[in-house]
């Protein structure tokens, strides 16, 4: 575990890992995240792009989730998201880049191919993600089963509540597809982002507390080669940490 003294930081750290492992392994497959706290990390690897010569082009890129119903062009949609925070930015082969299809007519097939594609890409070298208020990863919420797989999930009402912000209205949909949990830590790396102060219980509870169903994040603790990046006002009430 690093704590970063804040998210500038934070976001460096992030960038560097997965840089690190483009340059190791060029055609590298990712599990990728959305939300505010990865957006440092996209905007440092597009920097990384431009003035250092990362290449992103043999790399595979699946995102973890999206909004069930939503169509790839609304402008809440994870695969509006990516490609204004990442993918335009960088020299990524938009043949390897996939978003779950939201507004599939068919959600469970679509869950089925989503996982399937995965699977034939190899799975993962490395997965991405936050952690929500309530300790979520991806969209798994308290309560996932360790043994899932990529499928339909219902979105707490503090999860809504919080994403409301990107919705007219202020009504988010009520479910998603995500990437599950079995799927997740079968990837060969894993590294997980916390910043803000509103997130410091779940980290705590991630870090600190049981391996549980309850707090999905706190199953990385079972893989062997998790990374937890921290920033400080994040680590609080965490019992121990360890600066960079």
């Amino acid at each position: 575990m690093l704590v970063a003294d804040d998210y500038e930081a934070m976001s460096g750290a992030a960038a560097e890992l997965v840089a690190g492992q483009l340059r190791e392994k060029p055609d590298s497959v990712f599990l990728v995240p959305t939300g505010t706290t990865p957006l440092g990390m996209y905007r440092r690897l597009a920097a990384m792009h431009r003035e250092e010569g990362v290449s992103f082009a043999r790399a595979t890129f699946f995102n973890l989730d999206e909004y069930l119903g939503l169509p790839a062009d609304h402008p809440a949609s994870y695969h509006a998201y990516m490609e204004e925070n990442f993918y335009s930015r960088v020299d990524v082969d938009t043949a390897r880049v996939h978003v779950p299809r939201g507004a599939a007519p068919e959600p469970e097939a679509e869950c089925e191919r989503y996982e399937a594609a995965i699977r034939d890409a190899g799975g993962a070298d490395l997965c991405v993600l936050g952690i929500g208020r309530n300790g979520h990863i991806g969209f798994n919420e308290p309560g996932a089963p360790l043994s899932s797989r990529t499928r339909v999930v219902r979105l707490s009402e503090s999860t809504r509540e919080v994403n409301a912000v990107d919705f007219e209205g202020g009504l988010a949909p009520e479910s998603a597809i995500t990437v599950g949990m079995t799927t997740i830590l079968e990837s060969r790396t894993a590294l997980l982002l916390a910043s803000g102060a509103n997130k410091a219980a779940a980290v705590a509870a991630a870090i600190d507390g049981k391996v549980s169903e309850a707090v999905p994040a706190s199953a990385l603790r079972r893989h062997g080669r998790a990374t937890f990046i921290i920033e400080r006002v994040a680590a609080w009430r965490l019992t121990r940490n360890t600066g960079v």
